[in-house]
C-alpha cells in the first residue's frame, strides 16, 4: 500500500535537457538544464531573457566520459571550493569577486572551466543557485536547494558551511562502506585468481605424471583433474556465460522496476541489510536535518532527500511520508506506517516534531547511526575476515592435498 501511494505521490521526473537559445543581442547560447519536460525548460529560458531555438532530451552520447585525474570534478574538489566559498563570503568580498578568485587558483582544469561559467552567469544577472543548476552532475539539487535558500535569507555563508559539513560527513560514510567491501571483494577475486590457476597451470603438470602411473586415481584427485579438463575446454564459455550474467544484472538493476526488488533484497539480507539499512537511515537523517535547519520547506526537503535516498525502497517510503504531509498529517505517522525506519528514529522524529527541534533530532540521529555503522562496519570485517582467510586456506589446502594424495599411496605401495 505504502509502494503504491508513494509510486502515485512521487512528481514528475526531472530529466536533463541540452538546449539552445538566442540572446536579446542575438547571440547563441548553449547549455544543459534539468526539467521535467521541454516545456518547462523553454519556460525557465524565457524567465531568464532567452529565446529558446532547441531544446532535446540529454542522451548518452551527450556524456562526457571523464577520468578520475584527468578532467573529471571530484567530491574533493567541490568540497574545497565550497569551505573556501564560504570563509570569502563571510568575510564580506562580493560574490563575483570570490568566484573570479576561486576560479583563477583552481588547478582542476575542467572545475576551473565550471567555476568561471558560475560567475558569467550570476555578471548577467543570474542567481547563484540558477547558475549552479546549469552544472547538475556537479552541484546536485540538494547543493542548489540549500544555497537558493541561503541567497533569499542572506546566510549564505552559514548555509555553505553546512553544505560543507555534510558533505565531508557523506564522504566519511561513504569511505566507511567502500572499505568494508573491498577487502572481501579482493580476497574473493584472490582466490578466484588463485583457484583458476592451480587448474589451467598446475594440474595438467600433475594428471600428466599420474597418467603415466597408470593406477586409479583417488576420488579427491579425479574430480580435481575433472575440474581442470572442464575448465580448459569451456572456459571461454564461462567467461562469456559471465559476462552475459554480468549484462543482464546491471539492464536489470537499471530497469525502475528491477531496481525496486533489487533494493527490497538488500535491505533484507543477512548480513549486509542491517548495514544497508542503517547507511540510508544515517543518509536520511543528514540531509533531511540539513535542509530543514537551512530553512527549506519540509516538502522541497522531502522531494531532494527521496532522490539523494540511494536506495528506491527507501525513496518510495519518502514520497508516502511526503504525500501524507501534504495532505496536512504529520511526519511521525506516515515514516511507521513505511515499516523502512527504525521505531526509535520514528519515535524521535515525532518528539523533535513536537518540541520545533526537529532539525537537531534528526542531526542527533544522524550521528547516532554514523557511530553505529562505524560499528556495524567493523563487525562485519571481524566475522568476514576469519571466513574468507578459511575459504581460501581451504581451497589451497584442499587442491594441495587432492594432487598428493596419489604421490603419498604409491610411496605407501613402494614401501
Amino acid at each position: 500500500m505504502a509502494a503504491q501511494a508513494a509510486a502515485k505521490a512521487a512528481p514528475k521526473k526531472v530529466q536533463v535537457w541540452n538546449w539552445e537559445a538566442r540572446t536579446k543581442n542575438g547571440e547563441i547560447r548553449k547549455g544543459e538544464m534539468e526539467g521535467s519536460d521541454a516545456e518547462a525548460v523553454s519556460n525557465r529560458l524565457k524567465s531568464l531573457g532567452l529565446n529558446p531555438v532547441k531544446v532535446r532530451k540529454k542522451s548518452v552520447l551527450d556524456a562526457n566520459i571523464t577520468v578520475p585525474g584527468l578532467g573529471g570534478v571530484s567530491g574533493k574538489d567541490v568540497l574545497v571550493f565550497t569551505r573556501q566559498f564560504a570563509t570569502m563570503i563571510d568575510a564580506g568580498l562580493p560574490l563575483v569577486q570570490c568566484l573570479d578568485i576561486l576560479g583563477s587558483q583552481e588547478p582542476n582544469a575542467a572545475f576551473k572551466k565550471v567555476i568561471f561559467a558560475i560567475k558569467s552567469k550570476v555578471e548577467s544577472g543570474s542567481t547563484f543557485a540558477d547558475a549552479l543548476k546549469e552544472h547538475p552532475k556537479i552541484f546536485d539539487d540538494l547543493y542548489v536547494n540549500l544555497c537558493a535558500a541561503g541567497e533569499v535569507g542572506g546566510i549564505l555563508d552559514n548555509i555553505l558551511n553546512r553544505l560543507a559539513t555534510y558533505r565531508e560527513k557523506s564522504e566519511k560514510l561513504k569511505r566507511k562502506v567502500k572499505g568494508a567491501m573491498t577487502y572481501p571483494i579482493i580476497v574473493i577475486l584472490v582466490a578466484i585468481g588463485v583457484t583458476a590457476l592451480l587448474l589451467l597451470k598446475v594440474t595438467p603438470v600433475f594428471a600428466k605424471m599420474f597418467q603415466d602411473f597408470g593406477s586409479k586415481l583417488p576420488a579427491p584427485t579425479q574430480l580435481v583433474v575433472d575440474m581442470s579438463e572442464w575448465l580448459q575446454t569451456y572456459i571461454l564459455h564461462l567467461l562469456g556465460g559471465i559476462t552475459a550474467v554480468v549484462v543482464a544484472a546491471t539492464a536489470f538493476y537499471r530497469n525502475p522496476k528491477g531496481r525496486r526488488i533489487s533494493d527490497k533484497v538488500f535491505l533484507k539480507l543477512p548480513l549486509f541489510g542491517p548495514v544497508i539499512r542503517k547507511v540510508a537511515v544515517a543518509r536520511f537523517t543528514r540531509t533531511l536535518g540539513t535542509m530543514i535547519s537551512s530553512g527549506v520547506p519540509i516538502l522541497d526537503a522531502l522531494d531532494v532527500t527521496a532522490k539523494t535516498a540511494g536506495n528506491k525502497t527507501v525513496e518510495d517510503g519518502i514520497y508516502y511520508v511526503r504525500s501524507k504531509i501534504s495532505e496536512g498529517k504529520t511526519i511521525a505517522g506516515p515514516l511507521a506506517e513505511t515499516k523502512v525506519f527504525p521505531p526509535m528514529v520514528v519515535q524521535m522524529i515525532g518528539v523533535g516534531e513536537a518540541t520545533g527541534a526537529m532539525d537537531t533530532m534528526l542531526n542527533k540521529i544522524a550521528d547516532f547511526y554514523d557511530d553505529e555503522v562505524d560499528t556495524a562496519v567493523a563487525g562485519l570485517t571481524s566475522m568476514i575476515e576469519p571466513l574468507l582467510m578459511v575459504f581460501l586456506g581451504g581451497v589451497v589446502g584442499g587442491f594441495l592435498i587432492a594432487m598428493y594424495l596419489p604421490i603419498f599411496s604409491i610411496a605407501g605401495a613402494i614401501k
